[in-house]
């Protein structure tokens, strides 16, 4: 069961981050801003922080590897979600959004190159799948003729650089802390960019702060947050190159099917085709024997 445990964990990121990709739009429809979503979100990270460190009786690694590693993953993953905020201002999210659903690309290739990670054939297969069904989910024939320029590229690229490479040491931090500790010094970072995300924010328009506002955008964050934690641990148990293509293209999946069935929207052919893509590429992944495996047929030999 054990060997079985990253599966578990990134099932219930894949349905948190599923259900709140469907909903994450709502408070901001209603009037809250998304730069004070980002505040509710840094806040709602606090509670599965304090309740993991309660579960290993507070143990928190204060070395300062341990810290410089912790925040690092932290400000890779709020940092890119404030230079997101500023890039769906400069150019289309029709595009940005597919070229940022790309970052395990980036998490695939440091993993196989520096932690030295393998799979088997139908991991492979799954990884493929997956990175071909993630910009579908997104994509848009973008029929306007806007000249965005190019800080909007240059923005996104740098968000999908920023969460592949949070993905990486997010297992690279694994093997020399608990992942208690990893998603400690998250929330931490992640309350630390507060100030950047209030400075952002046009006080001088109208703020919905009533229960459809920050109340509905904590009990939707805070999905978004026990999912990263059990990110932490399905990357404590599983390969880096396997769990973050799994997840980035399956909650995508659930929050298509949703939308459908809940919100009444209907997908596009390219969204339906990343569908079909993201359920066989989950398919591939949660059932390849792994190195284990291929050890195992390399000593019998």
């Amino acid at each position: 069961m054990k060997s079985k445990l990253w599966l578990v964990f990134a099932i219930v990121t894949t349905v948190f981050w599923g259900i709140w990709g469907a909903f994450t739009g709502l408070p901001t429809e209603n009037g809250f801003p998304e730069t004070l979503i980002y505040c509710v979100w840094a806040v709602t990270m606090v509670p599965p922080a304090i309740i993991a460190l309660k579960l290993v009786d507070w143990k928190l690694h204060r070395d300062k590897k341990s810290i410089f590693y912790g925040c690092l993953i932290g400000l890779l993953g709020a940092g890119g979600q404030m230079v997101l905020f500023h890039a769906v201002t400069q150019g289309p999210s029709y595009l940005i959004f597919p070229i940022i659903s790309l970052s395990p690309m980036v998490t695939i290739i440091l993993s196989y190159t520096f932690l030295k990670e393998r799979t088997g054939i139908l991991g492979t297969i799954g990884i493929i799948l997956a990175l071909l069904a993630l910009p579908l989910f997104d994509y848009s024939d973008g029929s306007e003729t806007t000249d965005y320029g190019y800080l909007w590229f240059i923005l996104a690229v740098i968000v999908l650089l920023a969460w592949g490479l949070q993905a990486y040491f997010m297992k690279f931090a694994n093997e020399s802390m608990n992942a208690e500790s990893i998603f400690f010094y998250m929330a931490v970072t992640g309350l630390a960019i507060i100030p950047i995300a209030l400075l952002m924010t046009d006080f001088s328009e109208d703020i919905n702060y009533g229960v459809d506002g920050p109340v509905l955008a904590a009990a939707i964050q805070i999905l978004n947050s026990i999912g990263a934690l059990c990110l932490v641990y399905a990357f404590r148990y599983g390969k880096a190159m396997v769990v973050s293509p799994m997840t980035n293209a399956g909650a995508p999946l659930i929050t298509s099917v949703i939308s459908m069935i809940v919100l009444g929207f209907v997908p596009g052919t390219f969204k339906v085709i990343g569908i079909i893509l993201a359920v066989l590429a989950a398919f591939f992944l949660a059932f390849d024997p792994g190195d284990s495996e291929i050890q195992k047929k390399k000593a019998a030999k």
